[in-house]
């Protein structure tokens, strides 16, 4: 077989990245209006966090589902998670030779896992695809669509060897080189009988297919979407994957944002020796001829853009790849290998923990890289790498046509909804305006009212106050001997009396006790009112007698009471 990988990806011209990571708009295009943008920006907003994808990866025997979303606080949250097994396919046998079982299969699962969504993303495998990135003449977009329509661009530059009507077409301009006058476009394509059969499995299964990836490139979403968030700017900027298994061998250095790919060939006999054998000198002989190729791959990249890969993350369909890593590091030293983790920083919900929970994680790596995805039909996403939105399905522009108008027809009638809200609130609120006024005058009347209420209630508290001053002063001129000493005391008493405490009476023996009873709002005023009154000269000793929980109440406050023993000095 043809390796796909060859000649994948090019490097971008390193000023240009830095300088224009994004390509610039043709001069010769009119220019998007204020509004129509931000119409756009709205909208893509909208029907990014609307979007319900379900990623749905197809094996001989099992089904993996994945479905994921952001929370407020914009991290991912794992939503639903299911691995259905599932017998009846022959050893060799492909999803594409077993459409009716897979499709049954698929049934009985989104059964199983209760999923609310019927639109898939999903992957086909490297070895259905035909990826290329080339270099053309410098077009701007209607020059660029006329090529394409009239099939010269892809004759001249790809040059396959079937017609290209029989294959699903994905294309991208990645990199625009104005002073060279060139553009790299990522070419993807897949023949379309291939499609087809998968989206016929996909909808006997239930769901809608809206996506339609290659697992290399959902391998390269889940990895840059861990590493984002993780934070690691380096990885993000330079990562290499190995994928190391029974169905598919290669090594992926994610640079600049793009997968630069290399195939791993393995025979027939080490595919026996990955599935049966434990024997450890097979199992080293096997690593050994593969490690080979993966050196030289990095070190090819390493010489092309003198750039140094220290640490690979190793996917793999094997139950026993640790046994394998441990060989991995023996063959390359100074590299290391860690097994990628596509759970790593995901908010998994406690009833999903024990599913999540894998001696291999990687295993679910490339359907997680499809739950990350997007449909984006407006392009809310300004500049994303080109791999990140691959989507192979047929009907992809008609698709999205249908869903933009249903975006603008929700908007219509929720723009029309609103106007008619803001007609009632007008009217209402002149309605209210009259009926606000009418109020006033009343709640007038009112108030006078409430006001020759609340004089007479103050009026009957003033006569009350007023007889028990009068009884205080019936006590004080009681009292025959030490009036003046009785009255020094007092006015100590009252200087020692914190802002938040209030007294209700103070009873005096005529000779050497007196106590206080009153309310505070907390036990800390209490208990500085009796450090004040023991500084005080006349006072022997101030001591809590009591507390209660009376039924003063300031606002919301309850006010506790006390009783606070005084013995006086003796004179």
């Amino acid at each position: 077989m043809k390796n796909p990988f060859a000649n994948l990806f090019k490097k971008k011209n390193k000023n240009e990245a830095e300088s224009n990571p994004t390509p610039k708009p043709d001069s010769g295009k009119k220019k998007e209006g204020f509004f129509s943008k931000l119409l756009k920006n709205r909208l893509g907003k909208s029907s990014i966090k609307g979007e319900e994808i379900l990623g749905v990866e197809l094996t001989p025997k099992e089904i993996r589902l994945a479905q994921v979303s952001s929370n407020k606080a914009n991290q991912w949250v794992l939503d639903k998670f299911y691995v259905h097994q599932f017998d009846g396919i022959e050893e060799g046998g492909t999803v594409l030779e077993n459409q009716d079982k897979i499709a049954d299969e698929l049934k009985l699962a989104l059964l199983k896992s209760k999923v609310n969504t019927n639109n898939a993303a999903i992957a086909i495998p490297v070895t259905s695809a035909i990826i290329r990135v080339v270099t053309a003449p410098l077009m701007n977009d209607e020059e660029l669509k006329k090529a394409i329509d009239t099939d010269s661009l892809w004759e001249n530059l790809v040059q396959l060897t079937d017609n290209l009507a029989e294959y699903s077409i994905f294309h991208q301009v990645i990199n625009k080189d104005e002073k060279g006058n060139t553009m790299d476009i990522l070419f993807v394509a897949s023949k379309l009988s291939d499609i087809n059969s998968y989206t016929a499995i996909i909808k006997k299964g239930g769901l809608n297919a809206v996506i339609i990836d290659v697992k290399c490139f959902a391998l390269k979403s889940a990895v840059d979407q861990i590493n984002q968030i993780a934070g690691s700017i380096e990885d993000s900027n330079l990562t290499a994957v190995i994928e190391f298994g029974l169905d598919e061998n290669y090594v992926m250095i994610l640079y600049d944002n793009n997968p630069i790919i290399t195939d791993i060939f393995i025979r027939a006999q080490d595919r026996k020796t990955l599935s049966e054998s434990n024997n450890q000198e097979e199992m080293d002989a096997l690593v050994r001829r593969y490690m080979t190729q993966v050196k030289q791959a990095v070190q090819d990249f390493e010489s092309k853009y003198e750039k140094r890969i220290r640490n690979l993350k190793v996917t793999s369909n094997l139950p026993n790849v640790e046994d394998y890593l441990a060989s991995f590091r023996k063959n390359m030293v100074n590299t290391g290998y860690n097994l990628f983790n596509p759970f790593d920083g995901i908010i998994v919900p406690a009833q999903l923990e024990n599913e999540t929970k894998f001696s291999n994680p990687s295993y679910f790596s490339t359907v997680m890289g499809l739950a990350f995805r997007k449909l984006d039909v407006f392009g809310y996403y300004k500049f994303v790498t080109a791999v990140k939105n691959i989507n192979l399905l047929p009907n992809r522009e008609n698709m999205i046509a249908q869903k933009k108008a249903k975006a603008f027809s929700n908007f219509a009638f929720k723009g029309i909804a609103g106007i008619v809200v803001a007609i009632y609130i007008v009217l209402f609120g002149f309605s209210f305006w009259q009926i606000t006024d009418l109020n006033k005058k009343i709640a007038g009347y009112d108030e006078v009212t409430q006001t020759h209420e609340l004089r007479k209630l103050e009026r009957n508290k003033y006569l009350k106050e007023k007889k028990k001053m009068d009884k205080a002063l019936e006590l004080s001129q009681s009292i025959k001997s030490n009036k003046t000493v009785s009255f020094r005391v007092l006015a100590q008493i009252a200087s020692a009396v914190p802002k938040r405490v209030k007294f209700s009476s103070i009873d005096y023996n005529g000779s050497d006790l007196i106590v206080i009873e009153g309310v505070a709002f907390s036990d800390q005023d209490i208990l500085k009112l009796i450090s004040n009154l023991n500084n005080k000269k006349l006072i022997s000793q101030a001591s809590l007698a009591s507390m209660s929980l009376p039924n003063d109440q300031q606002g919301s406050q309850t006010m506790k009471g006390f009783k606070i023993a005084c013995i006086l000095e003796s004179v």
